[in-house]
């Protein structure tokens, strides 16, 4: 009898697109390609809603790790459909670890998640303090996604304006937050760009960012320009 993971990566590979696997190894250079099949992820998305309401995706999130990157995605898509808060928290501590790239990184969010912003700010701010490059991404793009509109805290930039970190994936999640900040929270993130107290890299890519920007207006823009180190 085969193993669950083995008829699972059977079914994934008949979704197999030789041409997107050729895309993605050039957006995820972290990634050997052979660890790539190549599935859109409209198309995976899909298959996850499906095997999720099957009792053997359970079977599947218990696994270890996985060898392929859409198998990582997989993992996290299931996750995202659980719709039991403390199962979901459960099993994305126990997946955090194997996130490898930023693409698995930045695609996965529960979306019970929104109805419990209490409990995972908590989370996050455990997180934020992890050796690993990926759950401090991970806890930064949360932030970024689920907390600066409602459930925004001053705090929260300052948090994220401690990171300290000489990682390429870690420094340009910091910069997308406080770039998006700008534009939802102006007057508080303009205070933080004003000290200049995040690495060059972040300052500037930040400021780049919100320059880029529609939804923050040319004399900000311009003020920016000159806050640049």
């Amino acid at each position: 009898m085969e193993t669950i993971e083995k008829q699972v990566r059977k079914e994934l590979f008949l979704l197999k697109d030789e041409d997107y696997k050729k895309f993605t190894s050039k957006l995820i250079p972290t990634i050997s390609p052979d660890k790539i099949i190549g599935i859109r992820v409209p198309a995976l998305r899909k298959f996850a809603k499906d095997f999720s309401k099957q009792k053997e995706s359970f079977l599947y999130l218990d696994l270890p790790s996985h060898f392929y990157f859409e198998e990582n995605n997989l993992h996290a898509f299931l996750i995202e459909n659980l719709k039991d808060y403390n199962l979901a928290m459960e099993y994305t501590e126990k997946f955090l670890p194997n996130i490898d790239n930023w693409a698995t990184c930045d695609t996965f969010s529960p979306k019970v998640f929104k109805k419990y912003p209490n409990q995972v700010y908590e989370k996050i701010r455990k997180w934020l303090k992890s050796d690993e490059i990926y759950t401090i991404r991970y806890a930064i793009g949360l932030l970024l996604t689920n907390f600066l509109d409602e459930n925004f805290e001053k705090e929260m930039l300052r948090l994220v304006a401690n990171v300290k970190s000489e990682e390429y994936y870690v420094n340009m999640m910091i910069a997308w937050y406080f770039a998006t900040a700008m534009a939802k929270q102006p007057e508080e993130t303009l205070f933080i760009i004003e000290e200049k107290s995040l690495s060059k890299f972040v300052q500037n890519k930040s400021i780049q960012k919100a320059k880029e920007s529609r939804r923050i207006s040319d004399e900000t823009k311009k003020y920016l320009e000159t806050l640049k180190v």
